[in-house]
């Protein structure tokens, strides 16, 4: 009876883990297909993005910093080097020169964080790929080996041939597409960090310049 019940367990999950091999092969296609167009994206936006130094930085913050208006704050934001989305960002809190101090730091804060995660939601989906990928790339090649060795047992080489074609070919399908992004999202995380950094340093002289010009009765 034993024998009976274990046999039933070991062929459900033979059932099992052969019905899965499709479905992990077509995930591992979408993993590759996604990591291949994303990396074309990370090499436009790499050559296509200009960098926002130190001294573009300092020279943007002693703008706003001497800045007597709250609309001469926004010119030099606007003729500034900055992305399209930290200027409006900055603009925004620029606009609501008008409610108290502590509404401003913490509009300035909601749209630095609603900022960062728009980051964030950019590398997750690549993260996947570093987490998922080798995954999916080793289930399947343990998923064919079933077969393959029980087609080595009976002498057909040409099914165990079969089953290690398809297990390899699993493997570095998963790694690839790991690795493909592992390399985009460590860059762009690096890039985002750093930008982020700039914007947060931008909106504190932008804070402070308010608040100075609110005590002089400029607004």
């Amino acid at each position: 009876m034993q024998i009976i019940g274990s046999e039933i367990l070991t062929n459900l999950l033979y059932l099992i883990s052969q019905s899965l091999l499709i479905p992990v092969i077509i995930v591992l296609v979408v993993f590759i297909t996604y990591a291949v167009l994303s990396l074309g994206g990370f090499l436009t936006e790499r050559f296509s993005r200009s960098k926002f130094d130190v001294n573009k930085t300092e020279k943007l913050i002693r703008a706003i910093s001497k800045s007597s208006t709250p609309e001469e704050m926004k010119e030099k934001v606007n003729d500034s080097e900055l992305e399209d989305d930290h200027k409006e960002i900055l603009i925004k809190i620029i606009s609501n020169y008008d409610i108290g101090p502590l509404a401003r730091r913490a509009l300035a804060t909601k749209l630095t964080e609603e900022e960062e995660l728009q980051y964030s939601s950019i590398t997750q989906k690549t993260d996947i790929l570093v987490r998922l990928g080798p995954t999916m790339g080793l289930m399947g090649t343990l998923i064919p080996l079933g077969p393959g060795l029980g087609a080595l047992g009976s002498g057909d080489i040409n099914t165990l041939a079969q089953s290690l074609m398809v297990a390899f070919d699993t493997t570095v399908t998963g790694l690839a597409a790991g690795s493909i992004g592992f390399i985009i999202s460590r860059y762009r995380k690096k890039w985002y960090t750093d930008e982020l950094s700039i914007l947060e340093s931008i909106v504190e002289a932008t804070l402070e310049g308010l608040d100075k010009c609110q005590k002089e009765g400029n607004f």
